[in-house]
């Protein structure tokens, strides 16, 4: 399992031609869980406003998360915010191993 968590880093900025391929079909309106250089959208979170503390209650939501640790956490409440009305896309990694 230890290779799973061996980068040094956990945040990953998404390429922005990737994203505004997404973006042309979702219209997002929040991300998360970013850095204010690496945020897709005018409404973003950074670590210090924490995204995990925050409503994304009527948002259109990009959600990148940090792929350590706490990605379950950060996916546990994309999908509380799903179930409460928020559209949430999320890239994650797939570990196909």
């Amino acid at each position: 399992m230890s290779v799973h968590f061996s980068s040094e880093r956990d945040d990953w900025s998404t390429p922005q031609e990737f994203f505004d391929k997404l973006n042309a079909e979702f219209n997002f309106t929040l991300d998360p869980c970013c850095t204010h250089e690496s945020a897709k959208c005018a409404k973003h979170y950074t670590p210090e406003d924490d995204g995990l503390a925050q409503s994304w209650h009527g948002e259109r939501v990009f959600m990148n998360p940090p792929y350590g640790r706490e990605i379950g956490a950060w996916m546990a409440k994309a999908h509380d915010e799903a179930m409460c009305g928020a559209l949430v896309v999320c890239l994650v990694p797939a570990r196909t191993d």
